[in-house]
């Protein structure tokens, strides 16, 4: 057996040291790699949105492990094979902008995965999993080392985290139509504020100032918080203080008493751009819009518009349409109705160049008044010609529970005593349950004053006076009025006046009321259209025959009309009807009034027949009876005219 040489013996001790030495190293790392600490189960996720059009979002994970440190987790979608894009989160909202607090593991283009474990900042001050997730801060992913100008995504973490609670407030355009947008008010959960600013078809190269000022926008205010510039139609700002160094919390924030301007530029702050209330100016969905009538000018109209503010104040909005660019018109709120008129309850900006806005929270002479309150208010709108012409009104409406539901009913005013004057009566009922009379008639002169009533019971049957319209206007033919109470003092509703027993009266003026120049049923007298006529034939007198007509009103009762031909001037001729037949003959039912013998007409309501019997139109349709006309009250004896209606009818 050969013994190893000394050579071979120095070789050997050389590995075997060489072995024994990578032993204790590999056993000494062994000893120093201790386990990674266990999840807690803690976890927070915060959203990361894209930026631009990148398409790249998703959330960044915050897990708690049990030594405190945090495992943070960017998952995203959008991320390109072979990409590799650097991220941090950085100090202070995304909106303000801040230093890199912590670089992060880039982010893997394959997966759009990245993970990294946090104890300290970059700076080495220690940080916790609890204080990072309550950090003030935020998180950027960036194109690429060689791009880091590029953002991809972006998401406020922390203390700056959205909590999902948010508020939009429309900016309508101002100097140009095309350009309006929103703004968005987010909630952070330190209780800021994200301002974000969006504005539809503004230019790429958009530099605007923006605030938030004081007031409504038709009062103006100071500014209060100056926001982030709008640029290329976008703007993000990050609110927790006034300008003045006073905070304000989200919550006070969406309550402020305040409005938004967006400027042209900041060499044009003169001009508006955009412009919207917010906070507790709001404006709901809540409002009532009340028809601007022509009066002065028949081309000028418009509409009023009430709009519930959030505080429950008015935001009221005047258009008037083909007004003059120059007009400068003053106007104000009414106490009562247009037709009754009233003092000055409200005063509105004047109506310029069509356009009105005014904040209502009061009346003029002190006291609130909230959006629901005015709009049941007794109130109307007068707009005036301008400051120097205040008694000729341009346009007029009721407002309130003056404003008129769209219900109405139009009466037929025939010509009575003077030959081309005749028209309407059409009653609208209003909000509150009264009504707007308006007598229009044809034919009437410049200069003239018409006095005008409703009286009780049909015309035919004439009576006293119910209600006292304002005189006509000859020049207008025009009286309006509103219709509350009888001159009694009785309350009567528009359902009431449409079922009313009355007519309405139009004279020729206070000093001659015997000439009617227009009169009509309305109410419950108004005829349904529904007639029945029967023959009378000629009997004592030779060629004396004609008709008799039965109308049919509303209430069921009967106007009848017998339109007798070659009557004489000088007679008059009584009419009854009788029961059975004419060839049976019969006891009288009824008394006619008389036939006119220089007209052959006699006009008369049924309601009852002589021994007190009510009697209906459609009772008279079947009635066995038939009708005699007399030659006279002297001459009974001759009979003029006969013939059988009702059931005995051929």
């Amino acid at each position: 057996m050969l013994k190893p040489t000394r050579k071979l013996f120095q070789n050997l001790s050389k590995v075997l040291t060489l072995v024994f030495a990578f032993t204790i190293v590999v056993s000494c790392d062994n000893d120093n790699d201790a386990p990674t600490p266990p999840l807690t189960g803690d976890k927070v996720t915060f959203s990361l949105s894209a930026v631009g059009s990148s398409g790249v979002m998703g959330s960044a994970i915050f897990e708690k492990r049990e030594d405190n440190t945090t495992i943070v987790t960017l998952d995203l979608s959008g991320t390109s094979s072979g990409g590799s894009h650097p991220s941090h989160i950085h100090f202070n909202t995304a909106a303000e902008g801040g230093d890199i607090a912590v670089s992060l593991t880039p982010v893997d283009g394959s997966t759009g995965m990245s993970e990294t474990t946090i104890s300290m900042l970059d700076d080495g001050t220690a940080i916790t999993y609890d204080e990072l997730i309550m950090f003030d801060g935020y998180i950027n992913v960036h194109n690429s080392s060689n791009d880091l100008a590029t953002l991809l995504a972006q998401g406020d973490i922390g203390e700056n985290a959205l909590t999902g609670n948010m508020t939009s407030y429309d900016l309508a355009a101002v100097s140009d139509p095309d350009i309006m947008g929103t703004a968005t008010f987010y909630e952070r959960a330190n209780n800021e504020t994200l301002v974000e600013i969006s504005l539809m078809n503004d230019p790429s190269d958009s530099d605007r100032p923006i605030h938030i000022h004081e007031n409504t926008a038709v009062e103006g205010g100071d500014i209060a918080i100056t926001l982030s510039n709008v640029m290329n139609g976008w703007s993000k700002t990050n609110v927790a203080s006034f300008d003045n160094g006073t905070a304000i919390t989200y919550t006070e924030l969406t309550n402020y008493d305040g409005y938004i301007n967006v400027h042209a530029s900041a060499n044009d702050l003169a001009t508006l751009v955009a412009q919207g209330d917010i906070g507790q100016n709001k404006l709901t969905s809540m409002s009532e819009e009340y028809p601007l009538s022509s009066v002065a000018d028949p081309d000028i109209s418009g509409t009023a518009t009430f709009t519930k503010r959030m505080n429950g104040e008015t935001l009221v909005t005047v258009m008037l349409e083909n007004d003059p660019s120059d007009s400068d018109r003053p106007m104000h709120i009414h106490m009562n109705t247009a037709a009754e008129g009233g003092g000055i309850a409200v005063t509105l900006n004047s109506v310029m160049a069509g356009w009105s806005k005014t904040n209502v929270a009061m009346l003029d002479a002190g006291g609130d008044i909230t959006y629901d309150e005015l709009i049941t208010y007794d109130g109307y709108i007068n707009v005036h010609a301008s400051a120097d012409d205040l008694a000729t009104l341009v346009a007029q409406g009721d407002i309130g529970q003056n404003k008129l539901t769209g219900e109405s009913k139009a009466y037929t005013l025939g010509e009575k005593d003077v030959t081309g004057i005749n028209g309407t009566f059409t009653v609208y009922e209003r909000m509150n349950g009264e009504s707007l009379g308006i007598v229009a008639l044809n034919g009437t002169i410049t200069g003239g004053s018409h006095p005008g009533h409703i009286h009780m019971n049909a015309a035919i049957e004439t009576g006293g006076i119910a209600f006292t319209f304002n005189p006509v206007d000859g020049a207008t033919g025009k009286s309006v009025n509103n219709i509350a109470m009888l001159d009694d003092g009785t309350a009567i509703t528009y359902d009431e006046l449409l079922n009313y027993n009355g007519y309405v009266n139009i004279h020729n003026s206070t000093a001659d009321l015997g000439t009617i120049i227009a009169q009509g049923d309305i109410g419950a007298n108004e005829l349904t259209g529904t007639s029945m006529s029967y023959t009378l034939n000629e009997v004592d007198q030779p060629g004396t025959s004609g008709t008799i007509t039965f109308m049919e009103r509303k209430d069921g009762t009967t106007l009848s009309k017998i339109e007798l031909m070659n009557t004489m001037i000088t007679d008059s001729h009584p009419g009854h009807i009788h029961e059975n037949s004419a060839a049976e003959g019969g006891d009288i039912l009824f008394t006619f009034n008389n036939v006119d013998g220089s007209t052959g007409i006699a006009m008369t309501n049924i309601r009852m027949l002589d021994d007190g019997t009510s009697i209906t139109y459609d009772d008279i349709l079947s009635l066995n009876g038939y009708v005699n006309i007399h030659k006279s009250a002297n001459d009974l004896a001759t009979l003029v005219a006969q013939g059988d209606i009702g059931s005995n009818a051929n």
